[in-house]
């Protein structure tokens, strides 16, 4: 036994060191790739998607936007996608005992993480796209909210269908309690976390928040994908969080690029479905804090305007708010990465309390 896991901790690390190197190497090229092509919005936004005018946030970060490219999330899905072809062909070439020692793509474990991460992000792309080049009808370009929602749902619903016909999931673990079975209820389960967890994908907006605050989260789901046993996912996280930190290696101030929905969408998305993989979905409020705390500041910002004609916040997403009341940007980010890092450890405390008590 201790052998074994001297192994499997060992498999999970090369992963994670392999990742972080490819994505070493890209970094320049794509840095590079984005800055001839000018990769940004060419102008500043002004007005939110409802059409109100912003001019906290243009103050703020319209210079950034007109010079700072996007897609550097491509970096991250981008590195996920090579080492996952390079396993799939290294392996043809291998006995069956050193494949299967080597493989970490597996049916039941990481083939829907991968189609969500890679669906989501390059829909994430395509947005990207049409907002440096000031196309679509959404504000500043892009594709509109309710069309983009309405994509991500269709994701959400493959996944959903993936879950119950296939893998035969049909219930949620309630902490404290034990699993709860609510048949065909957990498809709308399903989306309803995908969506939720999507929304908190505002998290990303100053340098080096979005993967500062995300490592943590990650880092969390990694442990209690190994406490189940579940190896094949605990590497495809790992590989995830050797990206992430080449990322932020180039995205901390003064930031080389941001992720863009490119980036930010794919990993929202497949945080939501790693979260049901593993069957610990309502430890994911606690584990991923920051975001939740950032989405219910833009809902709360959008209700109270429309219901009470005014603002709670000076601007939202909250980390806005802060900067507006003039906290420096990078007080904000290391704040926000302690509250993570800090939120995602009680998250695992009571995962593992719950399994004891």
């Amino acid at each position: 036994m201790y052998f074994t896991h001297v192994f499997l901790i060992t498999k999970i690390l090369s992963y994670f060191i392999l990742s972080f190197a490819i994505a070493l190497f890209l970094a320049p090229v794509l840095i590079r790739f984005l800055y001839k092509y000018k990769a940004w919005k060419k102008k500043p936004r002004e007005k939110t998607f409802g059409g109100e005018k912003t001019p906290i946030f243009t103050k703020l970060h319209g210079q950034k936007e007109i010079s700072v490219p996007r897609m550097g999330g491509i970096l991250i899905w981008g590195t996920i996608l090579i080492i996952t072809l390079l396993t799939v062909l290294i392996i043809q070439f291998l006995p069956e005992n050193l494949a299967a020692k080597i493989n970490f793509l597996s049916r039941s474990q990481t083939w829907l993480p991968l189609f969500a991460l890679i669906s989501a992000s390059l829909l994430g792309l395509v947005d990207d796209v049409l907002v440096v080049n000031n196309k679509g009808k959404y504000v500043g370009g892009g594709i509109r909210f309710k069309v983009r929602l309405a994509l991500i749902s269709l994701i959400a619903l493959a996944g959903a269908w993936w879950f119950y016909y296939k893998l035969g999931w049909s219930s949620i673990y309630i902490p404290f309690y034990g699993n709860l079975e609510i048949n065909g209820l957990y498809i709308f389960l399903f989306i309803l976390t995908v969506l939720a967890v999507f929304s908190g994908g505002v998290v990303d907006g100053l340098d080096g928040l979005s993967a500062g605050v995300l490592l943590p989260i990650f880092s969390a789901y990694g442990v209690i994908a190994y406490a189940k046993g579940m190896y094949d996912l605990t590497i495809l996280i790992t590989i995830i969080l050797g990206a992430l930190v080449t990322y932020l290696w180039f995205n901390i101030h003064p930031a080389k690029f941001y992720m863009g929905e490119t980036g930010i969408m794919g990993l929202t998305v497949v945080l939501a479905v790693i979260a049901l993989l593993t069957n610990s979905v309502l430890f994911l409020p606690l584990i991923a804090f920051i975001l939740l705390i950032e989405s219910a500041s833009v809902i709360l910002q959008l209700l109270s305007k429309k219901f009470r004609g005014k603002k709670i916040f000076l601007a939202a997403p909250i980390h806005h708010h802060f900067e507006a009341l003039g906290w420096p940007e990078t007080q904000i980010v290391m704040r926000f990465w302690i509250i993570s890092a800090v939120m995602s450890g009680l998250g695992l405390i009571l995962f593992f309390l719950s399994k004891f008590l």
